[in-house]
């Protein structure tokens, strides 16, 4: 679930995300406060927005937030108040974390592309196309999980890229923002020692204090 909230520019509404919109478009329901969009095919809810949600609960922070547990309890009662379905996923962890690249290979249908196989989390295995020249089996690397937040808004979702399925991306210190610890061309090889899975921030924190 992505939280987002911006009283300034969007008015006092939060708004959730879930999934991307697909080619067929979306249903909307409104009920009292609350708005549940749906995909128009799957019918599964992609998003909600609450409106006047500071009349549930103060929202810290503008752009992407983090929602409290006790926050989350009071939009499912609000979701309940009004015959609609809870929230159709909770999990708030960073979508940006370490990975480790256990096998690259070449694009079958491209001379830039590389398919890779990284490792998110112990149980975790990812396929992601990646385009960057330094790109190798072998790397320890930062990868935006699908429903990850880039620093400039963007949202991370898998996709194809020339016919291959690719689940999230993965970063360069300049897509992630993070220069002043290295601003080299392709994706940011990071130092072997960290364990699969650790969030970036984390991993901003050591580099910058070293």
């Amino acid at each position: 679930m992505l939280a987002f909230y911006n009283k300034e520019h969007v008015g006092d509404t939060l708004m959730l995300t879930f999934d991307q919109v697909g080619e067929h478009g979306v249903d909307v329901e409104s009920r009292g406060q609350v708005t549940v969009i749906k995909d128009k095919t799957s019918h599964k809810i992609i998003g909600i927005n609450l409106f006047n949600v500071s009349q549930l609960f103060e929202v810290n922070g503008t752009g992407a937030v983090t929602l409290t547990d006790s926050q989350i309890d009071k939009i499912n009662d609000l979701l309940k108040e009004n015959k609609l379905s809870s929230l159709p996923d909770t999990d708030q962890s960073s979508k940006l974390v370490v990975g480790y690249v256990e096998s690259c290979i070449p694009h079958e249908d491209s001379d830039h592309l590389s398919v890779t196989q990284t490792r998110v989390s112990k149980d975790e295995i990812y396929q992601i196309v990646c385009g960057a020249k330094n790109i190798k089996a072998g790397l320890t690397v930062i990868v935006a999980k699908p429903g990850a937040v880039m620093p400039n808004g963007e949202i991370i979702w898998s996709g194809d890229l020339r016919g291959v399925k690719s689940s999230g991306m993965i970063c360069s210190t300049r897509e992630l923002n993070v220069t002043d610890i290295e601003d080299l061309p392709g994706i940011w090889e990071i130092d072997a020692s960290f364990e699969v899975g650790t969030p970036l921030e984390d991993v901003i924190q050591k580099y910058r204090t070293a």
